[in-house]
């Protein structure tokens, strides 16, 4: 019998327009220190072994979608954040639940935008995880 391999996300690279704001930005609402240059790009270190790498593209780019596993605590800060900071938010990814949260599998959770375009998610508990 094989064994899995053990594999774990090391970094994302995500366009932005500008990279300094889009990297302080994500810094800023989820508690994170501040972002570092890395090469051509402004890294965030959203943990001791994840990185999100900002960079500026020469091309127009997608918004993509992150979704951050929080704990209750760590969503409650990330919620008075975007309150505190007049960013808007959801509950659902279709943007029709303003102001809102969903409590999904028994957890929380929601949904904003960056200045990039880019769609994060943050949730307290993983999508079929009971609830």
């Amino acid at each position: 019998m094989t064994h899995p391999m053990a594999v774990r996300i090391d970094h994302l690279a995500l366009a932005a327009h500008d990279a300094h704001e889009s990297a302080q930005f994500l810094a800023d609402v989820l508690g994170l220190p501040d972002p570092h240059p890395w090469g051509s790009f402004i890294a965030v270190d959203v943990d001791d072994t994840f990185t999100i790498d900002y960079a500026v593209p020469p091309f127009e780019f997608p918004g993509q979608h992150v979704a951050f596993l929080v704990g209750e605590d760590e969503f409650d800060v990330v919620l008075a954040t975007l309150q505190h900071r007049g960013i808007t938010y959801w509950a659902d990814p279709q943007q029709r639940w303003v102001g809102q949260y969903n409590t999904n599998d028994g957890g929380r959770g929601l949904y904003f935008d960056d200045p990039g375009g880019h769609h994060f998610e943050v949730i307290t508990r993983r999508y079929g995880s009971g609830g």
